[in-house]
């Protein structure tokens, strides 16, 4: 396997000139130690709410970290050794997927509750606080709402309390892995020797940067962002009473380009690959609007599948979905509204 060369596991490189490979090889050291450094937080939270709320947050870093490894060896592959990269990526979405989890379920509650509030036409009451499985998370009052929507927010609550449960003792049990532990320990690795390919330290970033451009503008592209450009087009409600419990198979290329807008925003984090763009940031929010109504319609969804519910009950996470996918138009429309900027 071909290591880094060059100045040493610490040392940056000289500043100036297009990025190279060396470039790539610090960031990945230095993500490897924000990965180490918050799994050290993660190890010495203590009991109690703010050792949870510590542990949380030192969750939500290592998610971070890996995610940014996993994306600098999917763009700079050709750059590094293929087998290793090929070898760490999948384990280090498992790391990231199964640590995001928890906090994915406690938004979407939250969410979900949220909007319960507004359609009723109520105002949340002050928020308490929940503790289950870790730490503790506001959850709007339901003391204000209506019958039917009252009794939908308690469903919601258990349903998604029960899963973000789930997901705690699943994030806890992988973390306590041999698993998790291997990952680390490859991780601890990277922090000090970056395996690239012979020829990397001195070849530009320029070309794979561009190419991971490239597929992002071609997804977008894909886009039917003609009518997303008109406000209350109601495509995104489309097959909104299939049977199916996935009726909406065209979130699926939204979802695409969110993934290649990330790929692409986090291989602009080396320096120099890429002149500043003011779009991604408001584009990467949009899209992350996007994937979470779209997620909460289902839920929403789901939950008015249970049996034998009030029709009360079925009908406000009926009005609930509806609500929610019409956040998942809103949010193409400044999606498209924003991206048809120049930068």
């Amino acid at each position: 396997m071909a290591r880094a060369t060059g100045p040493g596991p610490t040392a940056d490189p000289e500043p100036g000139g297009p990025p190279t490979g060396d470039h790539l090889a610090a960031y990945l050291r230095a993500q490897a130690t924000e990965f180490l450094r918050a799994l050290r937080s993660h190890r010495e939270a203590g009991n109690g709410p703010a050792g949870a709320e510590g542990a949380a947050d030192a969750g939500r870093a290592l998610s971070r970290s890996a995610r940014r490894i996993s994306a600098a060896l999917h763009t700079f592959r050709a750059l590094l050794d293929p087998a290793w990269a090929d070898a760490m990526r999948p384990e280090l979405a498992w790391v990231s997927g199964t640590l995001a989890l928890e906090h994915a379920q406690e938004a979407h509650l939250e969410r979900l509750l949220l909007a319960l509030h507004r359609l009723s036409g109520s105002t949340p009451a002050p928020v308490r606080a929940v503790v289950h499985a870790g730490a503790p998370a506001p959850v709007p009052e339901r003391g204000s709402l209506t019958v039917g929507a009252a009794k939908a927010g308690a469903l919601l609550e258990r349903r998604l309390t029960l899963a973000r449960t789930r997901a705690h003792s699943a994030a806890l049990e992988a973390l306590g892995s041999a698993r998790f532990h291997a990952v680390a320990d490859r991780v601890a690795l990277l922090a000090s020797e970056v395996p690239l390919a012979p020829a990397a330290p001195v070849t530009g970033l320029g070309p794979l940067a561009a190419a991971a451009e490239d597929r992002l503008a071609g997804a977008v592209a894909a886009l039917p962002l003609v009518t997303a450009g008109a406000p209350y087009n109601a495509q995104a409600l489309i097959h909104g009473l299939s049977p199916d419990p996935a009726p909406h198979p065209q979130d699926g290329p939204w979802h695409q380009v969110r993934l290649l807008l990330r790929l692409h925003r986090y291989a602009r984090e080396i320096p120099h690959t890429a002149p500043t763009d003011p779009r991604l940031r408001p584009a990467a929010e949009a899209l992350t609007r996007h994937r979470d109504a779209a997620e909460a319609a289902a839920e929403a969804a789901q939950a008015a599948r249970t049996p034998r519910i009030a029709p009360a009950t079925a009908y406000a996470l009926g009005v609930l979905h509806a609500d929610q996918r019409h956040e998942v138009e809103a949010a193409r429309f400044t999606f498209q509204q924003t991206w048809q900027h120049a930068p």
